[in-house]
């Protein structure tokens, strides 16, 4: 399977968890597992940020308009996305 393949099976599963209009998908790792026979696959985009600080302290930190999220998934040799994790960049 192509990069590209990974990308677009990843964005047609994560479509929906994004309300804006253009939610940048971006393929960040991608490991074939051998012996799992699946793709482990990390990708982000954008998701409107809701959680913007108060009044009181938005002169202390600024106002970003998105957040960039990561999830982790499980593509198997069938191309169907078998686990769906949260993933920590950290």
């Amino acid at each position: 399977m192509k990069l590209k393949d990974i990308l677009t099976i990843a964005k047609n599963e994560l479509a929906d968890l994004s309300t804006i209009e253009n939610p940048d998908f971006r393929l960040e790792q991608a490991i074939f597992k051998q012996n799992e026979k699946m793709w482990e696959v990390v990708v982000s985009y954008l998701v409107e940020n809701t959680n913007k600080p108060s009044k009181a302290f938005s002169a202390l930190s600024p106002e970003f308009a998105f957040l960039r999220m990561y999830k982790k998934l499980e593509i198997n040799e069938k191309n169907e996305v078998i686990s769906f994790l949260i993933y920590d960049k950290a």
